[in-house]
């Protein structure tokens, strides 16, 4: 999924994100607003992920959404 995508579909995705890391509050998702960088860096700080590490999960995070929502993901 491109950042383009994320940011569009936010909304719809937010909620499985604070399932997926419960350390993340509403107002993390709301700074994050659909950027990976700004996902990346909250993983960080919360979880103690490298940069490395923080993306690589966000990768699988995503790759788990779009196969529970293809229809949604693919518009």
């Amino acid at each position: 999924m491109n950042e383009d995508i994320l940011k569009g579909k936010w909304r719809q995705v937010k909620g499985d994100l604070k399932k997926w890391w419960g350390r993340l509050t509403d107002d993390d998702l709301r700074q994050i607003e659909g950027s990976r960088e700004k996902l990346a860096g909250l993983l960080q700080e919360r979880y103690g992920y490298s940069r490395q590490e923080a993306y690589q999960r966000i990768v699988e995070f995503l790759e788990v959404i779009e196969e529970k929502l293809p229809m949604q993901m693919s518009k």
